[in-house]
């Protein structure tokens, strides 16, 4: 269904409609993911800050720094995040002994644990591009990034 379809609106150029039809598609796609992030308890930028954690577990302990280069949004308090992952029990935070202001930060068997409860979630994310093939994603990935440079 084009995008006029769904949203019962006009654009004023081809631009402003792939913008549109770009914010549209994202939320579109991230409404599942995000409603089974919250039936887990879970914010997208916790899930963000865990699946880093994860992701680079052989480099850990890591710094707030490190892992705010890497999020998904640029805007989160990742300090904030920490604290509440850290009253969770998903992830420790301990003072750095080489820098004390700065926290050392690991991801706990608990974040692991949820993490692995979630594979299913992560699984269902894969799908939502189905219906484009692997040239087609490939091509969706390039112009995305194209976007991107500055």
């Amino acid at each position: 269904m084009s995008i006029e379809d769904e949203i019962k609106g006009r654009f004023r150029n081809e631009y402003h409609k792939g913008l549109i039809n770009l914010a549209y598609t994202t939320k579109y796609l991230s409404y599942d993911f995000l409603k089974a992030l919250k039936n887990h308890g879970i914010t997208e930028a916790q899930y963000n800050v865990l699946r880093i954690l994860r992701g680079f577990s052989a480099q850990a302990p890591l710094t707030i720094g490190f892992i705010k280069e890497r999020m998904l949004d640029k805007d989160p308090d990742v300090s904030r995040l920490v604290d509440k992952l850290h009253l969770a029990g998903l992830l420790v935070r301990e003072e750095n002994a080489a820098d004390r202001r700065q926290k050392s930060i690991q991801i706990t068997d608990k974040g692991l644990e949820l993490l692995t409860s979630m594979l299913d979630t992560e699984k269902n994310v894969d799908k939502l591009l189905a219906n484009l093939s692997s040239e087609e994603v490939s091509e969706l990935n390039r112009l995305l990034d194209k976007i991107r440079e500055k």
